[in-house]
């Protein structure tokens, strides 16, 4: 697959393929050649090719949180003080152990971190926070509950 500063080159048909991909993975290859107007063997091979390229990193079902008792969302600000090697890999380590935790993402700007936690009310939220400040020392952290969900996907625009 060429490559160019972004990463491989994509035509329209990989882009239609991913797309396809992206709404319904558990499509067959038959009714996904169908639907980009290509044939079975040219699809199965441009998907394979992208994911050797990592354009496709993995495939995975989406769960309904609610079906899990895990729908309460709560976004997660977190300041430190401490910004040494020690210190983020301990935090590190930390955030990736907590299967609560869905997103975690480092910032620019005033907060460092943002996570994502998904748990079944506030007393689980409460006990995920007792045992992360017992982990690792955080200066401050500010919990932002979700009253709705009012956008969530995973599909990016191809």
């Amino acid at each position: 697959m060429p490559r160019n500063d972004a990463g491989p080159r994509l035509d329209a048909l990989d882009r239609r393929i991913l797309a396809e991909l992206q709404a319904d993975a558990s499509q067959s290859l038959d009714e996904i050649a169908k639907k980009v107007g290509s044939s079975k063997t040219p699809v199965w091979n441009r998907i394979r090719k992208m994911r050797e390229a990592g354009v496709i990193r993995r495939q995975t079902v989406i769960v309904d949180p609610k079906a899990l008792n895990r729908s309460t969302c709560f976004f997660v600000l977190i300041r430190t003080s401490e910004h040494d090697t020690e210190w983020q890999e301990r935090f590190l380590h930390a955030v990736r152990e907590r299967p609560e935790v869905m997103e975690a993402h480092r910032l620019a700007g005033e907060i460092d971190y943002i996570l994502k936690i998904c748990v079944p009310d506030a007393e689980a939220y409460d006990s995920f926070y007792q045992s992360l400040i017992g982990d690792v020392r955080i200066f401050n952290v500010s919990a932002l509950l979700s009253m709705e969900a009012i956008k969530s996907t995973t599909i990016l625009p191809v």
